[in-house]
């Protein structure tokens, strides 16, 4: 792991709102400091600059690790893992109540790999649903009615 200057770090959790960029979890009220990932790995020529790096929980940052491709389960295509510097959230990934919900073969794929949402995540996430620190700006139900 390279070291990544503080004020850098401090510059990735800001335009994370302290939000995993991938699972979307709170770093607020969590034991654990999360990670600041390389979306592009270090051991695939990836810098450690603003534009390659994206805040991760603990969870998804140890299960992607330097993998930049996992297998839609829907279709067993390997495509590229969502990247939250040049894709939208919402367009691969939606809201279930506090489950996340695969849109697109990216979505699938990232949310399978990083196991997003396993029973003690959902678990958090209703507790930070009580607290409002869940991040829910778009349903299921939503992108099912265009919105």
């Amino acid at each position: 792991m390279r070291y990544i200057p503080e004020s850098l770090r401090e510059q990735v959790i800001h335009r994370a709102q302290n939000y995993c960029e991938y699972c979307g979890l709170s770093q607020i009220g969590q034991e654990a400091t999360f990670h600041i990932d390389h979306i592009f790995p270090l051991t695939a020529g990836g810098e450690t600059s603003f534009a390659n790096l994206a805040l991760a929980c603990v969870s998804c940052s140890l299960r992607k690790g330097a993998r930049q491709t996992a297998i839609d389960p829907k279709t067993n295509q390997t495509v590229p893992i969502f990247n939250p510097r040049s894709q939208n959230w919402f367009e691969h990934f939606a809201w279930d109540d506090v489950s996340v919900v695969g849109l697109t073969a990216i979505g699938r794929a990232t949310l399978t790999l990083l196991v997003m949402n396993r029973p003690t995540i959902l678990a958090i996430r209703q507790e930070q649903k009580f607290f409002q620190r869940h991040p829910q700006p778009q349903t299921l139900d939503e992108v099912a009615d265009g919105a």
